[in-house]
């Protein structure tokens, strides 16, 4: 691929051809980073190739993409999801530009699909022909959709806490479940020493660097659908670092190919016992150090996030940010965003705006800022504590008398 330079480590900066390292730097084990011949891609993408081309999916962008040939993959429609202007909810904030990114609205119900879509696809230029991916639920039930029929086998590995509907989504796109009896990173670890032993292709958030290179499309589609006017603020649940790492990502391959001219403020958002990233940036040395990692917000219950050090350099270079949210404050924004923006968002999605919140009350965003909030997953991943926010109908027999008792009650 003649767009792809290379890969580049994030840690120490060492380059390598894109078929001399696998996943990790040789040199010191850091993360690697594609890079890519701006110049020539360019000559592609632009402004007007983009308003020309009827796609709406992921592969618009294919040209700065790092896959040759999109229709190698089953043809499962990934990307283009909704960007709301959430006035009501601006309003309480006192924000009069604040845009809500619904990519609970992808095949699976999450953004994890953007990167299966193109770990996928690189497995099959790769003509691999098992891949496999640790997951608290999401990326798993990602990847199993993105191979579901294919002649490729798919073997995931989930703590054995895992929600039900995630699992269920696996099961029924043919993957190969390996529940683990401990956390996400034990599963995390497993699976990289199976993939090591058995020589299968591994999709790890935070390990595959491809990852990245598919959620930031997340980004290319905030700046079309706010026609090119990048918002002051984005807003990202963290867990692993690779979402957020991820848009940043977006937003400065965009800036260099001169598609928008200024760059947004991210802004993190993690569980209070799964903070990781929230403590690295705040630290003088920027390294990531384990945490507890437990909240009710599985995907972002992580206890030493695998793209920390992306996640922090996204932080640092954006002039951004990052708050903590407690589980109460979670499940008070899953209803909260349902009703002030018609979005029903799983307990790590809701996160965001419980955080942005926070962020508005201790003054680090201001009215006049445009705001863009990334709701990463749907509320149906995880019902059970959607009901813990929400309560439970109310139950009576099918006489008006007790309806009309129940309705005064209410005051329907």
């Amino acid at each position: 691929m003649k767009k792809v330079l290379g890969l580049q480590c994030i840690r120490c900066g060492k380059e390598y051809k894109l078929k001399e390292a696998g996943y990790n730097c040789l040199a010191c084990g850091g993360n690697l980073d594609v890079a890519y011949d701006y110049n020539l891609i360019k000559k592609r993408l632009t402004w007007k190739t983009l308003d020309a081309n009827p796609d709406r999916s992921i592969w618009r962008y294919i040209d700065i993409l790092p896959v040759e040939d999109p229709d190698q993959i089953p043809p499962v429609h990934v990307g283009w999801t909704p960007l709301y202007k959430a006035e009501k909810l601006g309003a309480e904030l006192g924000l009069s530009a604040l845009y809500v990114k619904d990519d609970g609205r992808n095949p699976t119900c999450s953004l994890k699909d953007r990167a299966s879509a193109v770990a996928v696809a690189r497995a099959l230029e790769l003509e691999e022909t098992v891949i496999t991916a640790a997951s608290t639920g999401n990326a798993a039930a990602s990847l199993a959709c993105l191979t579901g029929s294919l002649d490729m086998k798919t073997i995931i590995f989930v703590p054995r806490n895992a929600p039900a509907p995630k699992v269920a989504q696996m099961l029924v796109f043919g993957a190969h479940i390996v529940a683990v009896d401990g956390t996400y990173d034990d599963a995390f670890d497993l699976c990289i020493k199976a993939s090591a032993e058995y020589g299968w292709y591994n999709r790890n958030t935070g390990y595959n660097p491809f990852t990245r290179e598919g959620k930031k499309t997340c980004a290319f589609e905030i700046c079309e659908q706010l026609e090119w006017e990048t918002p002051d603020k984005v807003v990202v649940p963290v867990g692993d670092g690779n979402i957020i790492s991820g848009l940043w990502k977006g937003f400065t391959d965009f800036r260099k190919l001169g598609i928008i001219d200024k760059l947004p403020q991210m802004v993190a958002v993690q569980a209070e016992n799964s903070n990781a990233v929230k403590l690295a940036f705040e630290s003088a040395d920027g390294e990531i150090r384990p945490v507890g990692g437990k909240t009710i917000a599985d995907s972002i219950s992580v206890s030493l996030p695998r793209d920390g050090m992306a996640a922090v350099g996204a932080l640092r270079e954006s002039g951004g940010f990052a708050v903590t949210v407690t589980d109460a404050e979670i499940l008070q924004a899953i209803p909260e965003l349902a009703r002030g923006v018609n979005v029903f968002a799983e307990p790590a999605a809701a996160a965001s705006w419980a955080g942005l919140k926070k962020a508005v009350k201790d003054g680090l965003i201001k009215d006049g800022e445009s705001v863009a909030l990334v709701i990463t997953g749907n509320g149906l991943k995880d019902i059970e504590s959607a009901m813990k926010s929400v309560g439970k109908p109310h139950l009576i027999k099918p006489d008006m008398e007790e309806l009309k008792k129940l309705a005064a009650e209410l005051k329907f």
